[in-house]
């Protein structure tokens, strides 16, 4: 059995890292995984959140996912504006909601 990782990281998130032209990823295998783990994981994590948001808040799911992507992004941020980016439009896929506009 190979000690490589097992998991299959999406060629959307693969992207976050691409340098124009290139094709390789700019993070090493491992590294790039661990970063997708944890994205993908945030994004799970928020599933409820961003429901109830729209319930107990009264607003739409465009504002919830615009309240997410702020609080991603304010400091001390756990992951990258890109990172954070598509963190929210990951969300908005798990929810089957509309993409964000402005992410």
């Amino acid at each position: 059995m190979s000690d490589e990782p097992q998991i299959e990281i999406p060629p959307s998130f693969v992207a976050l890292y691409l340098a124009p032209g290139r094709q390789k990823a700019s993070l090493p295998r491992a590294e790039l995984g661990a970063r997708y783990e944890l994205c993908e994981d945030m994004a799970q994590m928020l599933t409820e959140t961003a429901r109830n948001m729209v319930f107990s808040l009264g607003i739409t799911e465009a504002d919830v996912l615009e309240r997410c992507l702020q609080g991603l992004q304010a400091p001390p941020a756990v992951v990258s504006e890109a990172e954070s980016t598509w963190v929210v439009w990951r969300l908005a896929e798990l929810l089957d909601w509309p993409p964000p506009t402005q992410a």
